[in-house]
């Protein structure tokens, strides 16, 4: 590709990028710091990709989630997962018309366009066998009709990695169709001392306006398609995830004995995605390796299963990714 044309999408994507910060000041009305969640948040709706959040009680998770999706104007659901909760419970099911002796098909709480799966591992399996269905097909199944999802559909996820009574671990099926996994920590004293001052009182009513609307956000991701990506980053992006899976073809043989599975070609296909949708928050028509480096550990962090031996010393995935990172020559 020429300069000429990298230009010419730099243009694009700088004009079309500019309702970003107008998310971020709106959201941050609500959310105190929080801007790397809020980014990757971002990412997700950019790149068509389903994000897990994880962190104690308490993070803000479900309100970063309530607060981005105010600021799109579309439909939002918060699905609250239990132990008892069935799949029709998430996708609707067939009533029994008297009236015409037919069965007609009530829609559940899936046809939205972003769902907020709150606490996703308290559901029992068939329930997530249900959500594994929507989020990949982008299509739901009731009685013998199959109905499509509205676009954009979006699924954001919270789990607390903590409390174990009562949950049904994610299967790895399932933890795979998410792009990325966000792992949320405390805030500093400062945004906490923030926090006190803003949300300290019986009654908050901080109203975050819309800033885009669904059309909005599908035009975006077509500029995001057309990034530019050089094949030598290609080529990195394809190198990372493959030392996962052959980390002695690397210089990384260290590792090979913490690393019980490594990464799918799906981590290949949404690393590259996901760098793109990067860039285009940098207000960039091209990806940059320090790109891949930033939104790595998300695509990554829950795709590569580590052994026992890796949990006897302590180690876990990230530290193993990290030290790819380190090794795999950047272009």
């Amino acid at each position: 590709m020429t300069s000429s044309e990298i230009t010419v999408i730099n243009e694009k994507v700088q004009k079309e990028s500019a309702f970003i910060e107008g998310i971020f000041l709106e959201a941050q009305k609500v959310i105190v710091g929080q801007r790397y969640l809020l980014e990757r948040l971002m990412v997700g709706l950019l790149a068509n990709g389903h994000i897990l959040l994880e962190g104690v009680p308490g993070l803000a998770k479900t309100t970063a989630v309530k607060t981005l999706s105010a600021t799109i104007k579309t439909k939002f659901q918060r699905l609250q997962f239990t132990p008892d909760m069935l799949p029709a419970d998430l996708t609707g099911t067939l009533i029994y018309d008297q009236k015409s002796g037919d069965f007609k098909t009530k829609k559940g709480p899936i046809f939205a366009n972003i769902i907020l799966a709150d606490e996703i591992n308290r559901a029992p399996a068939k329930v997530q066998s249900a959500l594994l269905e929507a989020m990949q097909e982008r299509q739901v199944t009731i009685g013998s009709d199959t109905l499509t999802l509205d676009d954009p559909f979006l699924v954001l996820a919270t789990q607390n990695p903590i409390e174990q009574e009562g949950t049904y671990p994610l299967p790895e099926a399932q933890v795979d169709r998410f792009m990325l996994k966000i792992k949320i920590d405390y805030p500093n004293k400062e945004e906490e001392h923030e926090i006190l001052k803003r949300m300290s009182h019986t009654k908050t009513d901080i109203r975050v306006q819309p800033v885009i609307t669904p059309e909005d956000l599908l035009r975006a991701r077509s500029v995001v398609d057309e990034i530019y990506m050089d094949e030598k980053i290609e080529k990195y992006i394809v190198e990372i995830v493959d030392s996962t899976r052959n980390p002695d073809k690397y210089n990384l043989s260290d590792i090979k004995s913490l690393l019980q599975y490594g990464a799918s070609p799906r981590a290949t296909i949404n690393l590259a995605i996901a760098a793109k949708a990067h860039a285009f928050l940098q207000g960039r028509g091209y990806v940059t390796p320090q790109d891949v480096k930033t939104i790595g550990m998300d695509v990554l962090r829950h795709r590569v299963l580590i052994s026992y031996e890796a949990e006897a010393e302590e180690k876990t995935s990230e530290d193993i990714i990290q030290r790819i990172f380190d090794e795999i020559e950047v272009p």
